[in-house]
Formats: C-alpha cells, structure tokens, sequence
C-alpha cells in the first residue's frame, strides 16, 4: 500500500462556501474537498492517502518560508512565500453565494521572481476514479478550460495558464515575475449540463469580503479574547450550510483520534447536540438570525414520529448514513480504516433532546420568535422523551460498549423537562406542565441520589462506577447546580485529579474499558474549554483565564482548532476544523466575561 499522508493536521487552513469546504497546506496543496457539500464523496483526498488520490497544488518548486493569514474577518486565506530569489502571495478562496462549488486561486508575485509548481489531479468517489478529462478551446463566450467528468460530477478549470497532461495528472512549471499576476478558478457542475460561463471572479471577491465582513460585525461580545471568539464564530459560519440549515461537526471524515489506530470517524454530518451547541453559541455572541435557519432545518430533519428522531442526520435533514469503509486509501499518517457514514446513527442518546430545548429556549429569551410548528414538535418530543427517559444509553461520546445509566444524560434529560416548564411558565406555551414539573424533580432527585458519589465527593460517569467524565462539568453549564455548589467544586477536582493530562482534560479514561474501543486517545479540547467555563462558575477567575490562554496557545497560525491535541508530541489530533472545539472557545469566554462582571458588581 503507497504511503500515507502525514503532513501535520495543523499545517492546514480551511476555505469554504457554506456548503462545502477545502483544506489547503501551508505548501499550497488542497488536499480535502467534497463537491458539491460537505457529505458528498472527495474529489481531492490526498488528505487520507497519496497526491495520486486527488489534490491541486500551488506553490514555489523550492525552499521556502511561508506565512499565513486570513483577510480581515473573512476565510479569504493570503499565503506569503519567501524563497531566495523573490516573494509570492497565493491568496484562495471559496466565493460565497454561488450555489455551486468554486475555487478561485490567485499568484501575485510582489518581489524578484519565484518559480512555482502548478499539479492539478482529480479523483473523484474518494480518489478512486480517475475521470475523463478533455481540453474546451477557447470560444467567443467562454474561454479555453480542462474539464474532468466522471458520472454525475464535472470539475472546470480556467486559468491564465493552462497545465499540461502528464500520465493521469496535469502539471505546469513557471516563472513568475514581481508586479505579474497568474490566476485561476474550479468550478463543480453537474456533468449532464452546459458548461457556464465563468464569473467575475473580481467582484465575487470583494462580495465575499463584504458579506464576511459584514457578518462577523454583528457580533456583539467585547469580553476578553474577543479575536479568538470572532474567528471561532467564522469557522462555524463555515460550517454551517446557509442554504439548507444544517451545522457539521466538521468537514473531514478519519483524522484519528489516535494515530495508527481505528478510532476514525465521519464528522460531515449533523449532530443534533453540536448543532444545538453550535447555536447557544451563535446566540451568546449576538447571532439571533441564525437560530431560524437551524430551527427550521430540525423540524424538517426531525418530521413525523418523534420515535424516530435521530441523533444526526445529513446537512439536507437525510437520515440514512450507514457506516462504511473505504479499504483503497492508507488513512491519514496510516491510519485505518477510512470510514465514511457514521453507525453511531442508530444510537440511543438521550441527551440530545435536553441539547435541543436548551438552544430553542436561549432562542426565545433572545426574541426570536416560534414559527407554526416548532412549539408543536418540541412538545412532541418532551412528551416521547416522557415515556423512556429512564432507560440507559449510549451517552454523549457514543460508547460503543454496554448501554448505561450515565449521569450527563440523566441531567440533559433534566434539563429538556426544565426548558419545557419554563416555556410554559415564561412564554405562555401550551403544555403539561405539572407532568413536566413532576418529572424534572424526579430526575434531579434520582441525579443527586446515585449520580453523585458521597465517599469521593464527585458525580460519577455512569451509575455503576466511580469512574468520571468530562461531561460532568455540564452540570452548572446547564443550570443542574450553581458552579460553586459543593459537589460541583468536588466534582472539578477529581476530574482535576483523574483526567488531566499536561495541563488539557480527556473525555474519560479510556483504560477503563467503557467505550468497547481498543486504543487510546489525546487530550479532548472541548472539554479542557468545559472546564475553564467551570472554573469562572466556581469562582476561579484566575485559574479560567489561565487555561483559556494555554487552550488558545494550541491554536494554528490561522486560528483554528482540531478535536484533540498530542502534547507530548504538540500537534493537532483528529477531525478539522471541529465545530466542537470553536463552539466550547466561545461559551468559555462568554463564561469568563461573566464572572469578571459579576466579581466587579459584587466588589462595589
């Protein structure tokens, strides 16, 4: 089997359409991008195998030092190259609200003279079919293009120069010039249609600036690490797909928890807790017009029997994604199997309704207003939810072991009655309160009784153990407790104790044997930002900035942020960017700007 890829995750940058999204290296290799939306099959997977399995590279043929960033508070991503004889910047980009998935690439050189490397290599199905590619000549409309089809998918590319075919590849070597300027754009169509004509790729820039721009200003926190929290909150609008409503946890499939190992998994999918996370987030920070869009995305994902309600689904609300494995690609940094689909689908989680009522309730507090059906699907599901709230699951990190009494989902399930009586009492919504109330206080009662270990002074992952969990630090998150209650403080510092390692937190210990997994995995970020949210709660200020400042240190040069991080070996971990990981940035240091606020109020 040919060599897997191993450049480190975090030498990648994402650029996005919101509705799908590319990784491109510092070199300049796009090597992950899905056409036309985030679940659909790659067409450059060098990410998980070889060049051979697709990418399209732009950059110096020689040394160089590179240097990223994006442009203002867009993902317009600008890539300075210095060699020894001259200076380039490749400024990429997905132009927004093109309904369609375009690439636009652009090589200015800006002093001396640089020689660069242009490879363009298409394989779609996951870099398993290699498709039919022709030359367009130039025409009176249209200019010359290099189109690639095979089946229902057509990729075009235009440029002012074009790469020649060399065995399966297309390839160009140049010299570029200081003040010269080389530019080109993929566009993906569906094959059975006429080729369009190219667009003003001038003007799709500067709108794709002022529609980033423009949305990043509605935010309206000015708390600390302001910087980190606007960045995070654009990868999530990158994840988001604005046309259809649906939020990805992330936009890659098989970055390995643990190198070398099996824990792979899929993440173009919709979680119905990250999204719910995803838009307490958006609303904290200002962002109400985005709770109808999901909204309404979850009442048409989630329509007909509440029975059947999911924990995920496709971005357009599909629900049949069977898990399985791609056995022609080595795996990133060799690790297999590749997986795409997710059979966590057929999980039972029943924390996921209590994620749901917590994002619809911050929703009305914000003013935004129910449509005709949401109360009415909401009350539906609390009413399920009602019927087999006691039985055991398979929890928050989708343990693929025995199902258990876990005590984060007994207090989610707390949680989705409390919102519902609270939408009764404060919204005058229609519903069984007195039912709902009864319940809510039977599942607090039943939480405290054996969720909560006396002899260690800590809440327990599950029922049957003294084992913790990360997820425990959700307690005061969602209002279970007040974040300086005893048990709370108790419960912080036996995860203290148990799950830190290097200064970040795992999700649990893995040796336990819990998740029916062989292997380990790193340090799990969301749940290092659980815990400095935990710390402001319980009145540790300074120990919270203190981790916030560690956590944002393991950021990329770009600002983003994988699901977990290697510290002995201090590099990025798993699928990328992860919505889990921005989102907990946010309501971390939404968490600390509070507590500041109320230690001032309390002092005067």
């Amino acid at each position: 089997m040919a060599e897997s890829n191993d450049v480190p995750i975090e030498e990648y940058a994402i650029i996005g359409d919101t509705e799908t999204a590319a990784l491109v290296s510092r070199r300049g290799s796009i090597d992950w991008l899905c056409v036309p939306r985030f679940d659909s099959a790659s067409c450059f997977t060098a990410l998980l195998g070889t060049p051979e399995h697709g990418r399209w590279l732009l950059g110096p043929t020689g040394e160089a030092t590179s240097t990223r960033s994006y442009r203002g508070n867009t993902s317009i991503l600008e890539t300075i190259h210095t060699t020894a004889t001259g200076t380039v910047k490749v400024t990429d980009l997905m132009p927004l609200g093109m309904e369609r998935a375009d690439i636009v690439r652009i090589v200015e050189c800006l002093e001396g003279e640089v020689e660069m490397e242009h490879e363009w290599i298409v394989r779609f199905n996951y870099g398993r079919v290699r498709p039919w590619v022709s030359h367009n000549a130039a025409t009176t409309n249209r200019p010359e293009a290099t189109v690639a089809i095979a089946g229902p998918d057509m990729l075009v590319l235009r440029g002012t120069r074009r790469p020649h075919a060399v065995d399966g590849r297309h390839t160009d070597t140049f010299t570029i010039r200081a003040g010269e300027t080389e530019r080109w754009s993929l566009n993906w169509f569906s094959s059975w249609k006429e080729i369009p004509p190219p667009t003003d790729v001038d003007l799709r820039i500067w709108r794709t600036t002022e529609t980033s721009e423009a949305w990043a200003a509605r935010c309206d926190y000015e708390g600390p690490y302001r910087e980190a929290v606007v960045r995070s909150m654009l990868v999530l609008r990158l994840l988001t797909d604005t046309r259809r409503g649906g939020i990805v946890a992330a936009p890659t499939t098989s970055l390995p928890e643990d190198f070398g190992g099996v824990r792979n998994w899929d993440y173009r999918f919709c979680w119905l807790r990250d999204a719910s996370l995803t838009l307490e987030a958006l609303l904290a920070v200002g962002f109400e017009e985005a709770s109808p869009l999901w909204r309404d995305w979850l009442i048409r994902a989630i329509a007909g029997d509440p029975e059947d309600m999911q924990i995920m689904y496709a971005v357009d609300g599909g629900r049949h994604l069977p898990e399985r494995e791609l056995h022609h690609l080595p795996g990133y940094a060799d690790s297999r199997p590749v997986r795409v689909g997710n059979g966590a689908v057929d999980q039972r989680q029943t924390d996921v309704l209590g994620e749901v009522m917590i994002a619809m309730h911050d929703a009305r507090v914000r003013g935004v207003a129910d449509n005709e059906h949401s109360w009415a699907v909401q009350r539906a599901l609390v009413e399920n939810l009602a019927g087999h709230w006691d039985e055991p699951d398979n929890g928050l990190w989708e343990i693929r072991g025995p199902l258990r009494h876990f005590t984060h989902s007994r207090v989610m399930v707390w949680a989705a009655f409390d919102r519902a009586v609270r939408a009764v009492e404060e919204f005058d919504l229609e519903g069984p309160v007195d039912k709902w109330r009864s319940l809510r206080d039977q599942v607090r009662a039943e939480v405290l009784a054996k969720g909560f270990n006396s002899q260690i002074n800590s809440f327990v992952q599950h029922y049957e153990t003294t084992e913790v969990d990360a997820s425990l630090l959700l307690i005061p998150l969602v209002g279970f407790l007040p974040g300086d209650d005893p048990r709370v403080i108790g419960t912080i510092e036996r995860i203290e104790q148990d799950l830190m390692r290097d200064g970040l937190l795992l999700r649990y210990r893995t040796e336990a044997g819990v998740d029916g997994l062989p292997g380990n995995e790193h340090p799990f970020l969301a749940c290092s930002f659980w815990l400095a949210s935990a710390y402001a709660m319980a009145g540790r200020i300074d120990d919270a900035h203190e981790l916030m400042r560690r956590l944002l240190d393991l950021r990329n040069d770009v600002g983003l942020l994988s699901e977990e991080y290697d510290p002995e070996n201090k590099r990025m971990v798993g699928n990328f960017p992860q919505a889990f990981s921005h989102l907990t940035l946010v309501t971390a240091a939404v968490a600390i700007a509070r507590a500041e606020r109320a230690a001032r109020h309390r002092s005067q």
